[in-house]
């Protein structure tokens, strides 16, 4: 049973991943509200970890994240606060996974994948499962793209086999490789 503080908790733990990813430097103040939709959310302490379910989608100013799943998984620190000299918990988030439909929106930057996992120490955004990315109009993919915050670049990297449609006996495995289209005024 859920008790409104907990909830809180949680809740404050999940803005706080969402504001990581979604900005590399954060400053409190003047960071717009984050709003996350879904069907369900549940909390567990064991694992320290929150799972929205049901037609997720998260936002902040320009950046948005949908998904079928996301799960925040968090770890507990203790801290003293320095005006009230009091010990207090706080969350700080280890990883983000979202599953199912991903998409990721910023301007004219849209990423989509059937995985995503932000790794909060690495500050890497991982896209696997046909992940796709596109910049206006144009388009790159593959299996995997990995997105590094802090450098603002972004690696591609194409899957280890795709079985190739002929003869079922003679049925070959083909690397599969990053593709991207660029459409030229």
């Amino acid at each position: 049973m859920f008790i409104v503080t907990n909830i809180m908790s949680y809740l404050q733990v999940v803005i706080l991943s969402l504001l990581v990813v979604f900005k590399s430097s954060c400053v409190y103040a003047e960071d717009p509200p984050i709003h996350v939709e879904a069907d369900t959310m549940t909390s567990t302490e064991t694992d320290n970890s929150v799972v929205f379910t049901g037609e997720v989608d998260a936002k902040q100013g320009d950046v948005r994240i949908r998904s079928d799943v996301m799960t925040v998984y968090y770890t507990k620190t203790e801290a003293k606060d320095k005006t009230s000299q009091q010990k207090t918990t706080q969350q700080q988030v280890e990883k983000l996974i979202c599953t199912g439909n991903v998409e990721i929106t910023r301007d004219e930057w849209l990423g989509t994948s059937k995985k995503m996992v932000y790794l909060s120490k690495e500050r890497q955004v991982i896209l696997t499962g046909n992940a796709k990315a596109w910049q206006g109009q144009n388009m790159v993919s593959g299996e995997k793209i990995i997105y590094y915050i802090d450098e603002g670049r972004s690696e591609v990297v194409g899957g280890t086999t795709a079985t190739v449609a002929g003869d079922s006996q003679d049925t070959k495995k083909k690397p599969e490789r990053v593709k991207m289209t660029i459409l030229q005024n």
